[in-house]
């Protein structure tokens, strides 16, 4: 199970003067859209959509899918690649996590029947001075200005090297997760 556990932590970032992690750092360009999975439904060995397989399931995940049904979905385009994210809150710092790539067609037919709540912004992923991995996330749109900041860690009770542009720790406060920031943007537009 361990391979589909993320445990990371969260913080904000404050990023009105000089921004160190965008030196060096690997840079993605990110959409998030939410709550896809309203038209995704699981069968037998696969995900269906509109009566045709969406990705195919392995015995584990269609295990995962019968031991909880509080799912929250997302369809992440990065760069130009697409994949499907099913996750469920174990704690507050700990996910199960169920990841498919899918391809462009098969997404931006998923994506045609929205709107869905999303959320836009650039990520720089870099070392931290403890070789532990950093993805830092500078929002656009709406909630340009924005910054977070995480890590992913092997274990809960991990010790991490913060770096001394990261504030305020968020990990586990429902309000900042992006499906969260992506709900707030969507209700101010209905």
């Amino acid at each position: 199970m361990d391979e589909y556990l993320e445990i990371e932590r969260r913080y904000l970032v404050d990023g009105r003067e000089s921004k160190p992690w965008r030196e060096g750092s690997e840079l993605l360009h990110i959409e998030q859209h939410y709550n896809v999975g309203v038209l995704l439904e699981p069968r037998q060995d696969a995900l269906w959509f509109k009566d045709r397989p969406f990705t195919n399931l392995t015995e584990k995940e269609v295990d995962f899918f019968a031991s909880t049904s509080t799912w929250t979905t997302r369809l992440r385009k990065r760069n130009d690649a697409y994949v499907l994210t099913y996750k469920s809150r174990i704690s507050s710092d700990t996910t199960l996590e169920l990841e498919w790539d899918i391809e462009a067609e098969k997404a931006e037919s998923l994506l045609a029947c929205g709107p869905f709540p999303s959320i836009r912004k650039t990520r720089y992923v870099l070392a931290g001075i403890d070789g532990m991995m950093w993805e830092v996330d500078e929002f656009e749109g709406e909630l340009a200005g924005l910054i977070l900041a995480e890590v992913e860690l092997p274990s809960s009770d991990k010790e991490v090297a913060l770096p001394s542009w990261v504030g305020r720790e968020i990990t586990g406060l429902a309000s900042w997760s992006n499906h969260a920031l992506a709900e707030t943007l969507a209700s101010r537009t209905n």
